[in-house]
Formats: structure tokens, C-alpha cells, sequence
């Protein structure tokens, strides 16, 4: 009971592709450590993709924002295959709660660095990288404490990827207006913004749960 309270609540992981997805893997010699640092590939393969789109050209920037987009999002269905092969499926190791972690926070720093150097302002990515990871120290730092992992937002890691993935579709439409990285940049920055105001709101609420503990 305490574990499922300390596992991010998705309704995907309800979904019966999820199921099915979990169900094949689980046949096969793939681990949930495989599954986690393959987050990590997908994630460089979209960082990659981002920085790329930010010096291209017509079809290959549109081929650079839909291949950042689509990796991004690859990057979430490793994160949630990971634990329910681990946990649903029953191949849980000793070592998962570093591959359920370690690659998370890694991914989020190739990703958003990613765009940031794509959209010319390598600071802000870098920045809104730190502040990601920050999101996720202080709910471990909670858990580490004796309280309840906080996945609140109003930016954890599903809001940020679902922003990043939206900002990318949305800068395909940029030509219609002569744009350049308007979007992304905009995107950036209210990641980068959300995760610190989710970091701060994580910390407001983990110090006030200590100090009724008492």
C-alpha cells in the first residue's frame, strides 16, 4: 500500500494498450532497468532532435520538431513501462529505485537543454533543467523525510513533457506568421517558470507535513 502511495498516479497505467504493453514485455528478457535508461536514448534523441530544428530549413526543421516531439513523448511510455514491469509484472530488482530515478532526472536535462540551445538561449534550457530536477529532490527529499512523495504541479514531469510536446507541434505552424522559435521560446519559459513555482510549492507543503509531524 505504501509503495502504490509513493508511485506517480497515472491513468494511462489503467489503459488496456498499457496493460497489453506490459503484458508482452513481461514475456520477454527486457528488465525494467533496460526500459529506464532507454528513457535516457529517447530523451537524447529528442534533445538532439530540438537543437537540430533550431538551425533547419523547411521539411527537415518540420521532420526535427515532429522527431523531438515524438521522442519526447517515447521518453513517458519508457517511464511508465519501466515500473509496471517492475511492479505489475513482477521483475522488480534491488536496484530499481535508482533506474526509476536516475534516468528520470537525466532526461529531463537532455530534453530541455536540448531546446534551449535549438531556440538560441542555451541559459534558459539549462535553467529550466535545473529547476526540473529541483521538482524532483524536493519530493524525494519528502520521501527520504517520511512523508508521502508530493507529485503535485502546477509543473511536474507529465506537465513539462506535454508542454514541450505541444510547444514543438505548434512551432510548425510559425511560417504562417514568418516566426522563428517564438513558440519554443514561450514554451521554455513556462517550464522553466512552472517547475520553480512546483519546486517552491513541493517545499511550502513538505515543511508545514514535518512540522505537524512533530
Amino acid at each position: 500500500m505504501a509503495e502504490d502511495a509513493n508511485r506517480r498516479p497515472l491513468a494511462s497505467r489503467n489503459t488496456g494498450w498499457a496493460a497489453a504493453l506490459t503484458r508482452f514485455l513481461a514475456q520477454t528478457s527486457v528488465t525494467p532497468n533496460q526500459i529506464s535508461a532507454a528513457s535516457m536514448a529517447m530523451a537524447a534523441l529528442s534533445g538532439a532532435a530540438f537543437w537540430l530544428a533550431g538551425a533547419a530549413e523547411g521539411w527537415e526543421r518540420v521532420v526535427s520538431l515532429l522527431c523531438g516531439a515524438a521522442f519526447c513523448q517515447l521518453r513517458l511510455l519508457c517511464n511508465l513501462l519501466d515500473g509496471m514491469v517492475a511492479i505489475e509484472a513482477g521483475k522488480k530488482t534491488p536496484d530499481g529505485a535508482f533506474w526509476n530515478e536516475f534516468p528520470d532526472r537525466i532526461a529531463d536535462i537532455l530534453i530541455l537543454a536540448g531546446v534551449g540551445y535549438g531556440i538560441g538561449i542555451p541559459a534558459l534550457g539549462w535553467a529550466a533543467a535545473a529547476f526540473a530536477v529541483l521538482t524532483a529532490y524536493v519530493r524525494e527529499l519528502g520521501r527520504a523525510s517520511g512523508v508521502q512523495a508530493d507529485f503535485s504541479g502546477p509543473m511536474a514531469k507529465p506537465h513539462r513533457m506535454a508542454a514541450v510536446t505541444a510547444g514543438a507541434l505548434l512551432s510548425l505552424l510559425e511560417p504562417l506568421w514568418s516566426g522563428r522559435n517564438d513558440i519554443l521560446t514561450f514554451t521554455l519559459w513556462v517550464v522553466a517558470i512552472g517547475a520553480l513555482l512546483t519546486a517552491l510549492r513541493r517545499s511550502s507543503r513538505l515543511v508545514a507535513q514535518l512540522r505537524t509531524s512533530l
